[in-house]
């Protein structure tokens, strides 16, 4: 896979699940949402989502699916009871009662602990006195939900034919990428696969990954992804001959600007809708190597200006998010920069950014438009949802 927009022929989603439903007002904070969705209607307009994609043609694999089949392998079973047990959190007596239990389950039903969590009142039976459990509450989570796993974009990457894990930044979201890691472990369809960026010690997420161009990579710098991260990935990938020039882009680390993709996502070849607040001021800083096995780092300069000459292309036009300063503002929180490309000039958005998708509309983009009111909530659009696996090759 070599670019954003290529005819995006298989794709990774994950189908909102119990996990969402341990989500409160007293901790939705913490677990990374702004709110407490309807699980009902999520699932609902996710479903939709994943019908308008198959119905162009795409295979669209469920996280929750490949999962299970994953785990039929005692190997990944083995990594996946390992993550979830947080020894210094439950003590050597109770972790150890945890972990027999998880091995007695079956695949499907281990893979809904590994997701969904476990309170202390669901763990088994207690055997003897336990400190631990007395001194929790009975809704406290012994194994942390994950409800984040609905944006697959953020633990994985794919470039060219290989995969990227990734290391995601903030504690809610640690297990997500041993479960995807496991995934492309012990997954039949994905064995044999390749790895590009081995070094996981410093934060790089998938949703600040914009594959430009063949060649050319963009990888925000912000909230989520530090210079160490957007510098190791860079270099793994400029080694391997993923690409011939990688441009670090600085962010705000602001909540509204967690990713690249919250401000900047490609809608064509040669075309991204972006935040227009930003688009003057967002520089970069180009990585390339320097022809000895190390890399050079240039800039900071312009952005698009950058952009458009490592994609050899005159300019890469920009379509604004929304018509005036409070409308931008609106539609850029609400994701209306997040499109997810299904083709050049082909992309899904969500249906409320009505603005943005009229101007993407005037530009040529057709717009697949769906509704998202409640798998908005945890601030993450179309192309959060979707981890790209194959897209046919530009051409």
């Amino acid at each position: 896979m070599d670019s954003e927009v290529g005819p995006l022929r298989t794709v990774l989603l994950h189908r909102p699940g119990n996990e969402l439903k341990r989500l409160t007002p007293r901790n939705n904070d913490q677990l990374l949402f702004d709110g407490v969705p309807w699980v009902g209607r999520a699932q609902e307009e996710h479903d939709a989502f994943a019908a308008t994609l198959t119905a162009k043609g795409v295979e669209v694999l469920l996280l929750a699916d490949v999962l299970v089949q994953a785990l039929e392998d005692n190997r990944a079973r083995i990594a996946g009871i390992h993550s979830a047990v947080n020894e210094r959190r439950l003590g050597i007596d109770l972790a150890d009662a945890l972990r027999s239990h998880l091995t007695s389950l079956d695949a499907p039903t281990l893979a809904q602990v590994l997701m969904t969590g476990m309170t202390f009142e669901e763990l088994p039976a207690a055997e003897g006195a336990s400190l631990v459990r007395k001194m929790h509450l009975p809704i406290d989570f012994a194994v942390d939900p994950l409800p984040n796993l609905l944006f697959t974009r953020d633990s994985s990457v794919w470039v060219g034919d290989r995969v990227a894990i990734t290391s995601l930044a903030l504690p809610a979201r640690d297990r997500e990428t041993t479960l995807t890691d496991l995934i492309y472990a012990y997954h039949p369809r994905f064995r044999r696969t390749g790895r590009a960026y081995g070094a996981h010690s410093a934060p790089l997420e998938g949703g600040d990954v914009l594959l430009l161009a063949p060649g050319v990579i963009a990888i925000g710098v912000g909230e989520r992804t530090t210079p160490a991260g957007a510098e190791s990935f860079a270099r793994s990938a400029l080694a391997d001959g993923l690409a011939h020039t990688v441009l670090a882009v600085p962010i705000a680390q602001e909540r509204a600007t967690m990713h690249l993709d919250t401000v900047c996502t490609m809608v064509d070849r040669d075309a991204v809708v972006m935040y227009p607040a930003i688009s003057d001021a967002l520089t970069a800083y180009p990585l390339r190597s320097d022809g000895d096995g190390g890399v050079r780092v240039d800039g900071p300069v312009p952005f698009l200006e950058a952009a458009a000459e490592a994609m050899g292309i005159e300019r890469l036009r920009v379509i604004d998010t929304g018509l005036d300063v409070v409308t931008a503002e609106r539609e850029q929180w609400d994701d209306g920069n997040n499109t997810l490309a299904v083709a050049p000039g082909l992309v899904v958005a969500y249906e409320r950014n009505v603005e943005t998708n009229a101007r993407l509309e005037d530009a040529g983009v057709e717009v697949l438009r769906i509704a998202g009111s409640e798998l908005g909530s945890g601030r993450g659009g179309p192309r959060c949802m979707s981890c790209p696996i194959d897209r046919a090759p530009l051409v």
